[in-house]
């Protein structure tokens, strides 16, 4: 796929975060599946890369603790290697995000939370929520803030809210200030990858009383 289109991106912050291997799995997911999207993210992330192999060089020796060993078993488990996410896209669905839902979006196993719209949590660790969204075409999602941060990646079709318009490879990424109401836009379904920290802030009551059962 061509990348040119892109024009949202993830932020410095994000992108240093996850090549120090200190993001929650699901938003390294986000991440990595991005970087696998876009040409610009993935020249950038190989020169963090770089930087960083540099500064290891340069560090004296120092001492570690007993526990040292399972500490970096443990976060092995839950990181999306690097190279994961310096594989250009070759399927249906970006190599770091297949690892959890197979080589195609037909694959997914979806399960309906209203309005046609369906989800599919991904299993990762328990410090932040992934999952797959299918919005019909049209469609509106709730009126909604954030108690922490959002990052969406559109993996098919787009979506646009009060200010922006998100296309396949896009990254949006919300918090606390933002209150906006996403619509899968261009005629088409739109489908993305939602990662939270916590759950979102819905305005209505209606929505709100619904919310345990779609787990959002």
């Amino acid at each position: 796929m061509t990348t040119d289109k892109i024009k949202h991106h993830v932020n410095d912050d994000l992108m240093m975060a996850y090549a120090s291997g200190n993001l929650p799995e699901a938003f390294s997911v986000a991440v990595a599946a991005h970087i696998s999207m876009c040409d610009e993210c993935r020249s950038l992330m190989e020169s963090y890369n770089a930087v960083g192999g540099a500064l290891l060089e340069t560090q004296n020796d120092i001492g570690v603790g007993d526990d040292a060993l399972q500490k970096t078993l443990d976060r092995i488990v839950s990181t999306i290697p690097v190279e994961e996410a310096l594989v250009a896209v070759k399927k249906d669905l970006p190599t770091p995000l297949s690892d959890y839902v197979g080589d195609s979006l037909d694959a997914i196993d979806w399960q309906p939370i209203g309005m046609g719209v369906k989800q599919s949590i991904l299993s990762t660790s328990s410090e932040a929520t992934a999952r797959l969204l299918y919005i019909p075409p049209g469609t509106a999602m709730p009126d909604h803030s954030h108690s922490g941060i959002e990052v969406t990646l559109v993996l098919k079709g787009a979506f646009a809210d009060e200010t922006e318009y998100f296309a396949k490879g896009d990254v949006e990424i919300a918090d606390g200030s933002t209150n906006h109401t996403p619509v899968a836009a261009d005629g088409s379904p739109c489908i993305c990858l939602a990662v939270t920290e916590a759950p979102l802030k819905f305005r209505k009551i209606f929505h709100r009383i619904i919310q345990p059962l779609m787990r959002i």
